[in-house]
């Protein structure tokens, strides 16, 4: 992808903010719109209307909050990767994990950071992916090179890595209490295909029988808010 600099000829770079909490898309907006080579064109709490807005406001980078409500922030960077292929996508996570950061650079990203280092980095971050490069903390980055070097795992490492990103969606699903039905409806598919994403998950994680996942995918999406 080819980057752009801050505010070259083309004016300040547009920024679009995705994330379902008003407080957090607020302060970011007063912090990013004090530089003058940046500014917020354009906010959503939802992947369809993000999706609206960036069609709407064609802007450079999309910062996109990995845990949006109703929404799947995966699906979002993949479907704005695909539409939108000139955008930048800086992902924000509540969780300082290379699982999460490594999905979502597969998934199309840029740039991971974590909801604590956002005001402290998050400028840094939107520049880094404008000029065409990959943002992620030292602290990250330094887990992830952790994790390629021989003999060393990363302390975070989980069965559910194993996963695919459609059956950790599942699975994050039935932990928030959705029925296969309700969880259907909300990936637009059929419940016969969630019994078998649900059937291959439990095989995955050596689970014998739907309390078992009922009860993992609970403790995981607890883990996952920061609960645990």
């Amino acid at each position: 992808m080819a980057g752009r600099k801050p505010g070259d000829e083309k004016g300040p770079a547009k920024i679009v903010i995705v994330d379902d909490h008003p407080i957090v898309r607020e302060g970011l907006a007063e912090l990013i719109n004090t530089k003058p080579d940046l500014a917020v064109c354009g906010e959503a709490d939802n992947a369809a209307d993000a999706l609206s807005v960036i069609e709407k406001t064609r802007p450079d980078v999309a910062i996109v909050d990995l845990a949006l409500k109703d929404s799947d922030g995966l699906d979002l960077i993949k479907d704005v990767r695909v539409r939108f292929p000139k955008v930048s996508i800086l992902v924000l996570s509540m969780r300082d994990e290379t699982f999460y950061a490594e999905r979502v650079l597969r998934a199309g990203a840029q740039g991971y950071i974590t909801k604590e280092e956002a005001t402290a980095n998050v400028i840094e971050g939107i520049r880094k992916v404008l000029s065409g490069g990959v943002y992620m903390s030292q602290n990250m980055a330094a887990k992830m090179l952790g994790r390629l070097l021989p003999g060393r795992r990363d302390t975070g490492s989980t069965p559910v890595e194993r996963l695919t990103d459609r059956e950790l969606q599942v699975l994050e699903l039935v932990g928030t209490g959705l029925t296969t039905t309700e969880a259907a409806g909300r990936l637009h598919l059929s419940v016969k295909t969630i019994e078998s994403y649900r059937e291959r998950i439990k095989e995955k994680l050596g689970l014998d029988s739907a309390s078992d996942l009922l009860k993992f995918a609970i403790k995981w999406v607890h883990r996952k808010q920061g609960m645990i």
